[in-house]
């Protein structure tokens, strides 16, 4: 009977989202997305829920929804419905305690081919990921970032955001290296963003990491690393 209960919640959830739609932002949403054929989001379906609903839908019921039911909706061909799951599990997460958050992990884990476009990474691998192996062994995410799947990849590197918040560097930086030559762009862009995200802690240790690997590094990558730094500064790095 609880099972069933559940079941229906999840129901609840996707009806509610449902009411959200809107054809036009869902139109906008998708060419933001790059869901044309052979792009790197083919295939998904956007219904236009705006993230403000989503997170209002979360609130509601993150509470009075299982695990078990949210890692179904992680199932669901809508983007939104995917999105709202994983904030659904961040909010499981961050309210949990050592046993829940464990349990959080697991479902992640398990669903993790379902974390399957950029914005569903960024929302979900620092927030779980990120805070539980913080202080674990780590052998996880280096084991995502030998992935051939890019988002496995970019999960692994934009997990490390939450190790930059709490300043250790040791991991994102060998992670970084380990990706600098990757030919996703998606992966390119978040180990830039990671290592800029190093050098607004300590700008020393990001242009140490620059000097040393400066010939191994994509353009794009190199032009997010050094977002912040001075046309004067990346001139003297691009010169060394």
């Amino acid at each position: 009977m609880k099972e069933k209960k559940s079941e229906l919640i999840g129901e609840k959830l996707i009806k509610e989202l449902e009411k959200k739609k809107n054809f036009f932002q869902a139109q906008t949403t998708a060419s933001f997305f790059k869901t044309q054929k052979g792009a790197y989001g083919f295939g998904d379906i956007f219904w236009g829920v705006t993230t403000p609903q989503s997170e209002a839908i979360v609130k509601k019921f993150w509470q009075v929804i299982s695990l078990a039911e949210t890692e179904k909706l992680l199932d669901h061909p809508v983007h939104e419905v995917r999105s709202t799951a994983l904030r659904v599990l961040v909010k499981k997460y961050q309210k949990g305690n050592a046993i829940e958050k464990k349990e959080v992990v697991k479902s992640y884990q398990r669903k993790i081919g379902r974390i399957n476009n950029w914005d569903l990474v960024d929302l979900s691998a620092p927030k779980i990921l990120g805070d539980y192996f913080f202080s674990r062994d780590k052998k996880f995410l280096y084991q995502l970032a030998k992935s051939k799947n890019l988002w496995r990849r970019r999960i692994a590197i934009v997990s490390t955001l939450e190790f930059i918040r709490r300043k250790n560097f040791t991991d994102t930086l060998r992670l970084a290296e380990l990706l600098l030559s990757d030919p996703a762009d998606l992966v390119n862009k978040a180990v830039g963003w990671m290592l800029r995200e190093v050098g607004k802690c300590n700008k020393e240790i990001l242009q140490n990491f620059l000097k040393k690997n400066k010939e191994k590094m994509v353009r794009i990558t190199w032009r997010y690393a050094t977002e912040k730094f001075s046309s004067k500064e990346k001139k003297a790095l691009e010169q060394r």
